[in-house]
């Protein structure tokens, strides 16, 4: 992992076309500001953990692959 000290209104650059900005600072919570292209999904690390847990969870239910099948037959 890289770790970086950066102030207000200072950025980080990945991969030439991803800007992450501190926008603002108080106390314990920094606020970001992200500009990615729409191609890149950009989510917070709970929310991306769950949708990955929706998507495993959806993978292995047997009664959602069966109606899908059951769609298919028709």
């Amino acid at each position: 992992m890289l770790a970086l000290s950066r102030k207000k209104e200072e950025a980080i650059v990945i991969n030439n076309d991803i800007e992450i900005v501190v926008l603002e600072i108080k106390g314990d919570q920094v606020k970001l500001g992200i500009s990615a292209p729409k191609s890149v999904p950009v989510y917070r690390k709970e929310v991306y953990l769950q949708i990955q847990e929706n998507n495993t969870e959806a993978v292995t239910d047997v009664n959602a692959m069966e109606a899908l099948r059951n769609m298919f037959k028709a």
